[in-house]
């Protein structure tokens, strides 16, 4: 039961569009937040907020490089989460639909 109760906590996270677009474009690389903040036209502090709580289920992985912090895909051991973004569309779809693209201001 307890599996479950993980389960179900980390598919919940997967609910909001923000970090289940997230998700989609880690599929394809790592980003980093300020990509994130451009991308979202969110505030650095509201993104951060949902990576922590993807961060906290191990949903992805946080590497810091100098002043930013970049994050990547961590669900090779959740192949229930690898199935939901299977059927996603591709990075390059969501990024289109949002009118954004792929550059990074970070370096």
């Amino acid at each position: 039961m307890e599996q479950m109760n993980e389960i179900a906590e980390k598919l919940k996270l997967l609910g909001d569009k923000t970090r289940l677009t997230m998700l989609t474009l880690l599929k394809q690389r790592e980003w980093c937040v300020c990509e994130f903040v451009d991308i979202f036209d969110m505030s650095q502090p509201a993104i951060s907020q949902h990576l922590r709580k993807l961060k906290s289920q191990g949903i992805v992985n946080e590497t810091r490089r100098g002043q930013w912090v970049y994050y990547s895909l961590n669900v090779a051991d959740k192949p229930y989460i690898e199935a939901v973004l299977n059927e996603i569309p591709s990075s390059q779809e969501v990024l289109s639909s949002i009118n954004k693209e792929m550059n990074c201001a970070c370096d």
